[in-house]
């Protein structure tokens, strides 16, 4: 018999706040969190702005000596997974460490730390470029630090999945608990790629939004959407097998109920404009959590305000809904946070848990004109206070990955 799996414990910094309660209000006040850059010199760049963590000093939540030996990016995970693991009041005293795991990912990595590693070897010698080079950089690290800091000892791993990978990281959590093999999963995703390399080289791809106004960059769903918006930070949560939650008394954000999977075989760029894809890892979701098109209410898109992500994705939710995706509310919150690359499945997954706990349902801002190719309901510039009891968060990642959870609204 498949174990129940629930959201005991959340945590996040990102452009919107340091921590979820600051985020989730700006979420139901609709803030714009895309700001002019501050962390490299743009005026060579086509592109200006983005979603940054702003007011950022790690030795405000980090121990000063190991933040500098961590990337920026495994820097925002360590800080989410310690209030997601204050926040789901675990004692690790009264836990077996190995039915504790942690799957933390990124999409890319320590990018900043290999650019400045970079530099110093151009300038100093490849030989004599910091010893934390390897360590900081790799992609698993932020996964293998908070293994370290919470002392959980079951699996351990990251999934690299590009934009896909905080979901990926959650679903598998889930499979491991509802499985048998775990009772607590740490997970989710992290990222921070607003430096010169990233930000040059999503430019080169023409995949960013090179305008100056933050109002009409991030614009899912708009039909003068041109590119999305890089944004950065990490979201982590603690899903944990029912009965254990129960029996410890924890308090329950939410219940995960089932996840999708699936590969376009496409292209290493760009989405199946069919949608074939997604429509098939939306379905996924729902027959691995034995729900009808027609019990869901909410999709949290992916939603990245490129064109042929948000029309492929409405195509997609076309064919796995059919006349019920008329009906459902679709909203994509990059229209706030920016794009967290690895990160933002972890972070929407949280929003989209917190909407259904408290009844409602976060808006694509900054919206203004209609496109006849996206003409679902996307709960355009203001959130509403409407109470679903099961949604989906989508996540498509470069590589053709796609990937679907599903959340039902808890009632004790």
């Amino acid at each position: 018999m498949k174990r129940r799996v629930v959201v005991t414990g959340l945590g996040t910094i990102n452009p919107l706040g340091h921590n979820t309660q600051d985020t989730w209000e700006n979420v139901k006040k609709g803030v714009c969190g895309i700001r002019t850059i501050t962390q490299i010199d743009t005026s060579e760049f086509q592109v200006k702005i983005a979603g940054e963590v702003e007011n950022f000093k790690p030795e405000d939540y980090l121990d000063k000596k190991e933040a500098k030996r961590m990337d920026r990016y495994t820097q925002f995970a360590m800080i989410a997974a310690k209030e997601a693991f204050a926040d789901s009041g675990l004692n690790m005293e009264q836990e077996d460490p190995y039915r504790c795991g942690t799957i933390v990912s990124a999409g890319v990595g320590g990018l900043k730390t290999i650019e400045s590693e970079h530099e110093r070897g151009m300038n100093r010698g490849f030989e004599k470029i910091s010893p934390f080079f390897i360590p900081s950089s790799i992609a698993n690290m932020a996964a293998g630090q908070i293994a370290i800091e919470t002392g959980f000892k079951g699996i351990c791993t990251s999934v690299v999945t590009a934009c896909a990978s905080g979901n990926n990281a959650i679903g598998e959590s889930f499979r491991n608990i509802r499985d048998g093999y775990t009772d607590v999963m740490l997970c989710g995703g992290a990222e921070a790629c607003i430096c010169n390399m990233g930000v040059g080289g999503f430019t080169a791809m023409k995949a960013l939004n090179t305008t100056e106004d933050v109002n009409r960059a991030s614009i899912p769903f708009d039909k003068e959407r041109s590119g999305f918006v890089m944004g950065e930070g990490a979201a982590i949560l603690i899903l944990e097998e029912l009965e254990h939650a129960k029996a410890r008394g924890a308090k329950i954000y939410g219940e995960m109920i089932g996840y999708g999977a699936s590969c376009d075989a496409h292209h290493i760029t760009a989405p199946d404009p069919s949608g074939a894809g997604g429509t098939a890892s939306m379905k996924m979701a729902m027959a691995d959590a034995g729900v009808t098109p027609e019990q869901v209410g909410y999709i949290n898109a992916h939603g990245t305000s490129t064109h042929l992500n948000d029309a492929g994705e409405t195509k997609a939710i076309k064919a796995a809904f059919g006349d019920h995706a008329y009906k459902l509310m679709v909203s994509s919150t990059k229209s706030m946070t920016g794009h967290l690359l690895g990160a933002s499945g972890a972070i929407e997954a949280i929003f989209t848990t917190l909407a259904l706990r408290d009844g409602f349902i976060p808006a694509t801002i900054n919206y203004q004109v209609p496109d006849e190719e996206c003409d679902l309901d996307i709960v355009p510039n203001e959130g509403r206070n409407v109470q679903v009891d099961v949604a989906l968060s989508n996540s498509l990642g470069f590589g053709g990955h796609n990937a679907t959870v599903a959340f039902k609204r808890w009632e004790a």
